[in-house]
């Protein structure tokens, strides 16, 4: 392809708002009094919002891991604050109706063989009904095995449609 063939792509498409998959960034704060507070705070006077929030400590660190409701603003926000962080991507799942829809989530991943390594749930209903975020290690497979059995996936336009709307 030469320079300017293809111009009129809109390259927001290869990771936009309906990407199947929502990005966690995970960073590294010293365990003490106030370290969260610092990170939460950089989010205020902007649009970005935390749907999910996850903190897995020990004596002298944490790792905290956040879905943001605009990812991309969020990342400028964290790396302004010179803070290192992660970039991963997980799968954000609707609960289904009855009992116990995680284990009906986790039946279906299982039969495909797919291992779950992290799962927190979102602070927010974008289609008014509860959501899982999971980590899985096949992502693709993930996807393709919960569409099959009809369960309802939220991408980070979802998440972003739902804090525009304020709800």
């Amino acid at each position: 392809m030469s320079i300017g063939e293809g111009a009129g792509t809109d390259f927001d498409t290869m990771r936009g708002r309906n990407y199947p998959t929502i990005r966690q960034f995970t960073v590294f704060l010293e365990n003490r009094v106030g370290q969260l507070l610092e990170v939460v705070r950089r989010f205020e006077g902007s649009k970005v919002r935390i749907v999910a929030l996850s903190i897995a400590d020990s004596t002298e660190c944490a790792f905290v891991r956040f879905l943001l409701s605009h990812p991309e603003q969020g990342r400028e926000i964290l790396e302004r604050a010179g803070l290192a962080l992660i970039e991963s991507d997980l799968i954000g799942v609707e609960l289904p109706s009855g009992p116990q829809p995680l284990l009906r989530i986790c039946t279906a991943l299982l039969q495909a063989e797919i291992n779950i390594t992290q799962v927190y749930p979102l602070l927010v209903r974008p289609n008014g009904r509860p959501a899982v975020a999971l980590m899985v290690d096949n992502i693709e497979m993930a996807m393709e095995t919960l569409a099959e059995k009809n369960f309802t996936m939220i991408t980070e336009g979802d998440l972003h449609e739902f804090d525009e709307a304020g709800d």
